[in-house]
């Protein structure tokens, strides 16, 4: 066998190893969660030796408050979606224009290709919490929604009992909101958007088994009979060529 046909048999070998190896490295990687996620606890037990995490995520309370369009809304009518939240008041002078612009932007450029003709996504809804309850009415939210062309099918405005808002944005949520007592300079929000819920759709299920799971044995037979038909085809190839290179010199 001239070393050719060895380098052939070498790279056939090798390479569906290394291919495995590839597959098995990330059908294994642990998904990481995104920065300033929101877990409850994080539990840690040991089994048979090896080190195992399971996150319990921190669940929001129950909420009952009204949209732009006066619908009484509470958390069982966004279930299943993903959920993208901010806090502001519709008397800011700073910041909240612009934070409405770019919430705006985002919902505009968040499209679902799988439909057809209407691309609004259903998986996903937009939510602004007013800080500002008793002087953001119904109305007053409506006037908002309509100055900057707000699609009320995909996001609400809401208005509420302030100390609920405030709570849910402090204790709940853990961003700083602070009451302006009715001078607007004074009003304190955070200016960071809240995503609700996306942690649930990274979240590894451990029961859930990839595809090459329990296929160790058959994928290494596999890749040996490759290896082996390949010299063989190599090496049948290599001596026919050695025959016919006889029979020319025969001839001659």
């Amino acid at each position: 066998m001239n070393k050719s046909s060895l380098y052939a048999i070498l790279m056939a070998a090798i390479f569906p190893i290394l291919c495995y190896l590839v597959v098995k490295n990330l059908s294994e990687t642990t998904i990481h969660m995104p920065r300033h996620y929101l877990p409850d606890t994080v539990m840690t037990q040991t089994k048979d030796g090896k080190s195992y995490s399971d996150t319990v995520w921190h669940t929001l309370p129950e909420i009952s408050m009204t949209n732009q369009l006066g619908k009484k809304i509470t958390w069982a009518d966004l279930k299943g979606k993903v959920v993208i939240a901010d806090f502001f008041f519709t008397h800011c002078p700073t910041i909240c224009p612009g934070m409405t612009r770019n919430m705006k932007r985002l919902q505009e450029s968040i499209t679902n290709a799988q439909r057809v003709g209407d691309k609004t996504p259903d998986f996903l809804h937009f939510v602004s919490f007013s800080i500002d309850p008793e002087r953001d009415s119904v109305e007053r939210l409506k006037f908002w929604a309509d100055k900057y062309q707000i699609n009320s099918d995909q996001w609400w405005l809401l208005t509420g009992d302030q100390q609920k808002i405030y709570d849910l944005a402090i204790k709940e949520m853990r961003v700083p909101v602070e009451d302006g007592k009715g001078v607007d300079d004074d009003f304190q929000h955070t200016d960071h958007f809240i995503l609700i819920d996306s942690s649930l759709s990274l979240e590894k299920d451990p029961e859930r088994k990839n595809f090459l799971s329990g296929q160790g044995p058959i994928i290494a037979v596999a890749f040996l009979a490759a290896m082996l038909g390949v010299g063989a085809l190599l090496y049948f190839i290599n001596k026919k060529k050695k025959n016919v290179d006889g029979n020319l010199e025969e001839k001659r």
